[in-house]
């Protein structure tokens, strides 16, 4: 299920890395970016949504909440941001294993295994502990939908890039068109009896809760490409300066194409419609653009150790949420401190703060040992 990996961690010395920068080289800011994503989610927004209560800061709370239908918040990004990231390493970790000897047969045979065991570990998580007495197949959460944009990213990319960029289109524009050919009661994007939930009812035989679809996964693999073609970008010898101003200029170009779809194609990410896809990836990449300019261009890197320990075992934080040792974490943690009832309804962010200090410990224990698990 998870393999343990051997890779020098950001900041080994020099003499414990591959020579070559350009194909086996990690990227800090990606590491870091990713460390800041999960520690976001292992942390359920610090608690912040506790502050609903208390009117100055509900637009706060609101941030760390998915939107009820159209529009954006900081926690619909959390999805986008990861899976973008799996697009950003696409590159490096084929360039590598393409280095070690590995052919295109080699290589389609390790996505399509690592697509299936995403699957295998996201059902597993998604059934853990259910008092359900049968088993239900799911295709909505986190991982399966990075296992299908990850195998089809696999191919597109093995194309040029005009032709790429046409299958983006093509992928959005089919997905916008199933909606429109086959409306729902309350129109194309319609809560219930969308296309995407017609599908998933004729196939699984139930409806996600949240009004997910499965077909979902197209726009998410867009969201995958985008990060294939930064990765791509900033695998080459281009000046730093260069991908800067590359990947600000996209991100600029996203939000405009995500606003200007909206009117007609509304911005929901429970359908990851394509005004979502836009407007998603300018903030993905933005972040992105700024996590490489402090780190990788400016060389300030001592802060992201924290951020770092994590990234590095990104799918070890995450299992220990779903399969309820975080929640184990803190029902034990509030024996000591009472759920820092004297707080109020704000108590949730000292203890979630608190909960995810001990998870960063388990990573840091991990980083330590050079044991990193990877899929």
């Amino acid at each position: 299920m998870a393999t343990i990996a051997s890779t020098a961690p950001a900041g080994a010395p020099a003499k414990e890395r591959p020579a070559s920068k350009k194909v086996d080289g990690r990227l800090t800011s990606l590491d870091a970016y990713r460390g800041l994503i999960m520690i976001a989610l292992a942390s359920t927004g610090f608690g912040l949504a506790s502050l609903r209560n208390y009117p100055q800061w509900a637009w706060l709370a609101n941030q760390v909440e998915h939107t009820a239908w159209e529009g954006c918040t900081f926690w619909d990004l959390i999805q986008p941001a990861f899976t973008f990231m799996v697009g950003v390493a696409m590159p490096f970790a084929f360039a590598r294993r393409m280095a070690q000897g590995a052919t295109t047969s080699v290589l389609f045979r390790h996505v399509a295994w690592r697509a299936f065991m995403l699957v295998a570990l996201s059902n597993l998580y998604s059934n853990w502990g259910t008092t359900k007495p049968h088993l239900a197949l799911q295709l909505i959460n986190v991982l399966s939908q990075i296992a299908f944009g990850y195998l089809l990213c696999f191919f597109i990319t093995r194309m040029r890039f005009s032709y790429q960029a046409t299958a983006a289109a093509m992928m959005l524009a089919g997905h916008w068109a199933l909606f429109g050919l086959y409306p729902g009661p309350e129109g194309a994007f319609s809560r219930e009896g969308n296309i995407g939930a017609v599908l998933d009812l004729k196939l699984l035989g139930y409806n996600y809760s949240g009004y997910y679809t499965t077909i979902n996964f197209i726009g998410n693999a867009v969201t995958i490409l985008f990060g294939c073609w930064a990765g791509a970008l900033l695998r080459t010898e281009k000046p730093r300066q260069y991908k800067l101003k590359t990947l600000f200029g996209c991100a600029a170009a996203c939000f405009v194409l995500g606003l200007a779809l909206e009117p007609w194609n509304p911005m929901v990410k429970r359908l990851w419609t394509a005004s979502f896809t836009f407007f998603s990836a300018g903030w993905v990449i933005l972040m992105l653009a700024v996590f490489y300019w402090i780190i990788d261009v400016k060389q300030i890197k001592r802060w992201t150790f924290p951020l770092v320990v994590v990234g590095m075992n990104s799918i070890f934080i995450y299992s220990l949420g779903q399969i309820g040792i975080k929640g184990w974490l803190d029902r034990g943690l509030k024996g000591f401190t009472g759920d820092f009832a004297f707080l109020g309804g704000a108590g949730a962010i000292p203890q979630q703060v608190l909960v995810v200090a001990v998870m960063w410990y388990a990573c840091y224990w991990l980083y330590q040992r050079k044991i990193f698990f990877k899929l």
